[in-house]
């Protein structure tokens, strides 16, 4: 049994998918799924699009569910004229505690360049809520040995002017860019490497008590298959889910993989 005084957290990204209507029946059936043990031993959460986040809460506050809502994205900015963006202080009157910040698919689809990735987890903590900070590398990146240079360069960028508090209550997300959504995933050494490289940037920048509190997250075609050993390594404190999370028997297989028992 992991000593880890961390509790592991498995976010489920739901990207582009689902109206709220579908969205009110994953949470369901995720909450039929998952066992009071289950959220003893791990916290969950559930990132749905904006449209369907009213109606995920109203669910989740109804019938009492332990699941915590999260948000994929946030502009930095509190409120102004900003024409299709959401701002943090409307995420937080949602209850939502958890927002990703710096997701690979935002990066490369929309621009979001280290800078803001800084600004915008900034931001999110100001509005009392977690950024899910993530990182990672590309194929061409990590053929040509750059890996560590290329992480390391990412979360320096993305902690910048933190205190010491702050980075060790938030969360970091390792994201291979070569393992999202094709299928393909980093190899558990992979994994262990690059996420204990970051808890290891964090003692750097902060201290030994944020490294020891910072949850360090895996995600990149994470499946019930190969998540017990994807999330075996002692630095890995749970998963940020993509395509798995949209079934609620996968994602709750995914909860209950045996190596995130507290």
């Amino acid at each position: 049994m992991s000593t880890s005084p961390r509790k592991p957290l498995v976010s489920g990204n739901w990207k582009m998918h689902l109206t709220h209507f579908d969205a009110i029946r994953l949470v369901q059936q995720l909450s039929y799924a998952l066992t009071k043990d289950d959220y003893k031993a791990v916290d969950v959460a559930v990132h749905p699009p904006f449209t369907a986040l009213r109606s995920v809460q109203t669910v989740l506050d109804a019938d009492d569910i332990p699941i915590v809502l999260g948000a994929q994205h946030c502009h930095w900015e509190s409120s102004g004229a900003f024409t299709g963006e959401v701002g943090p202080p409307m995420l937080a009157k949602l209850d939502v505690r958890y927002v990703i910040v710096g997701h690979s698919e935002r990066r490369a689809l929309f621009g979001q360049a280290d800078e803001v990735v800084n600004r915008t987890a900034r931001a999110i903590q100001a509005a009392g809520m977690v950024p899910i900070v993530c990182v990672g590398e590309t194929l061409e990146e990590r053929e040509a040995g750059s890996t560590e240079e290329r992480v390391g360069s990412q979360a320096r960028a993305a902690l910048e002017g933190m205190s010491s508090e702050q980075m060790g209550g938030l969360v970091l997300a390792y994201e291979p860019v070569w393992a999202i959504g094709t299928g393909r995933n980093a190899t558990p050494e992979d994994a262990a490497a690059v996420c204990g490289l970051l808890r290891r940037l964090v003692g750097e920048l902060a201290g030994d008590d944020a490294a020891a509190s910072v949850r360090i997250q895996y995600g990149g075609s994470v499946k019930p298959s190969n998540a017990e050993e994807l999330l075996s390594a002692p630095d890995v404190d749970g998963a940020l889910v993509g395509g798995a999370s949209l079934e609620a028997d996968d994602f709750a297989r995914i909860v209950r993989a045996r190596t995130l028992r507290s």
